[in-house]
């Protein structure tokens, strides 16, 4: 039930001569004559009075701008959401006559659910906002702007595919705005989508790049910098992830963090204990503890993966069993993780199932597909073989001859030709 005054108001007004007056300065008094209880009440009611009283759509729009910075002013949430429901079905009647209004309406109401945490309904009613049209003119930094703010919503709710999507439209404007928060935020959520996507590498080096940024304050660059290490831990184990390593342990800063010691053991390629691996999970958000395929999860794969790559700087080759023992997995589970990256380029070795033995080779991967198979092994195999015999022979001779030249009498004693 609407209150008194404004009933009384209303009243007055049907009977007035300056309709369009009346209805300005009862709107703008709403604050003194209505109650939080009735206010919702109060405003339905003008609204429907004024779409009512066949004003003329100069003067309905008119009021319609009036209206909304009456509510606007109103305190309370949830009426501005109330209203601001009503409202829009009002405005959708006339919606071409009334797109500035419906899209104060909807920011209204976005920023009153943001308030109450549901960023699901802030970006589904800002999704509604209309940014092409011939009737209200938008700047490509405010469409940005609104396609940022329903990414950021969206990845709330964890929902990277419609975040992903706004984003792109953004991507196209990005490069016109000037505005380094904008573009601080824009780089924000596209390293968060692809952290999200488990594209870790991307998302290290997006994270990395915002910790650099002199625009945030010290703790939130330490912060980001903390989940650049996260990511590059994360991710797959080859070149590409130990270049990204070496950007990270170069940066003086990390050394002040809590993953500094994992970060330095992966970079110089030394084994992980479930120890350290236990305490570096502690760590992370849910979705990077999430489970792959094969049941086990990202973290699990990714440090097998590095003791892998480990093993391989310890030994010159392994049979199946051992190196198993050493990732926690068994033999035939371990010959396929080997053989895995090496048909992918980020270990260079060989595998022999026969006597189930791998062979590591020495050098870096480079990546390429195929570049880790280990090609003329027999060729390559008796070629090391006659270079050590080679050099031994090469010492026998050395040897000799500084006998010879020492103690002469004795060599030609006992040397046998």
């Amino acid at each position: 039930m609407s209150s008194p005054k404004v009933l009384e108001g209303l009243k007055d007004i049907s009977s007035s001569e300056d309709k369009q007056q009346a209805y300005k300065a009862l709107l703008q008094d709403i604050p003194n004559i209505s109650t939080p209880a009735a206010i919702s009440k109060d405003l339905i009611a003008i609204l429907d009075a004024i779409f009512d009283g066949s004003l003329g759509i100069v003067a309905t729009r008119y009021l319609g701008a009036i209206y909304v910075k009456a509510l606007t002013c109103v305190p309370i949430d949830r009426v501005k959401i109330e209203v601001g429901e009503y409202a829009l079905e009002k405005f959708q009647s006339q919606a071409s006559s009334f797109e500035e209004q419906n899209a104060q309406i909807r920011e209204l109401m976005a920023t009153a659910y943001e308030k109450d945490e549901d960023f699901l309904a802030s970006a589904k009613i800002l999704s509604g906002i209309p940014l092409e049209s011939s009737q209200r003119k938008v700047t490509n930094e405010d469409k940005v702007r609104f396609w940022i703010r329903i990414t950021r919503n969206y990845l709330e709710v964890d929902d990277t595919t419609l975040a992903e999507q706004y984003l792109n439209k953004a991507k196209n404007l990005i490069y016109t705005v000037d505005d380094r928060d904008l573009n601080l935020h824009f780089n924000l959520c596209q390293a968060r989508i692809q952290d999200a996507r488990r594209n870790f590498l991307a998302a290290a080096q997006g994270y990395q790049e915002i910790s650099l940024m002199t625009v945030i304050a010290e703790e939130e660059r330490l912060h980001t910098l903390s989940m650049a290490i996260k990511c590059a831990v994360l991710a797959p184990a080859g070149p590409a992830r130990s270049r990204a390593l070496g950007r990270l342990y170069k940066d003086e800063r990390a050394s002040t963090l809590e993953e500094y010691s994992i970060l330095e053991k992966m970079f110089l390629d030394r084994l992980l204990t479930p120890e350290e691996v236990e305490k570096f999970a502690k760590g992370l958000a849910p979705h990077q503890l999430a489970k792959t395929g094969d049941g086990s999860t990202v973290l699990q794969r990714a440090v097998i993966e590095h003791n892998l790559r480990g093993a391989s700087r310890l030994y010159n080759n392994i049979t199946f069993d051992a190196l198993g023992l050493l990732l926690g997995l068994d033999g035939d589970k371990a010959e396929d993780t080997t053989a895995k990256m090496i048909e992918q380029g980020r270990l260079v070795g060989r595998i022999d199932q026969i006597e189930r033995v791998i062979w590591f080779e020495g050098g870096e991967a480079t990546g390429e597909k195929g570049s880790g198979r280990a090609e003329g092994v027999v060729g390559r195999e008796l070629k090391k073989w006659d270079f050590n015999v080679q050099g031994l022979a090469e010492e026998v001779e050395k040897v000799t001859s500084d006998l010879q030249f020492r103690y002469p009498d004795f060599v030609a004693a006992n040397l046998v030709v």
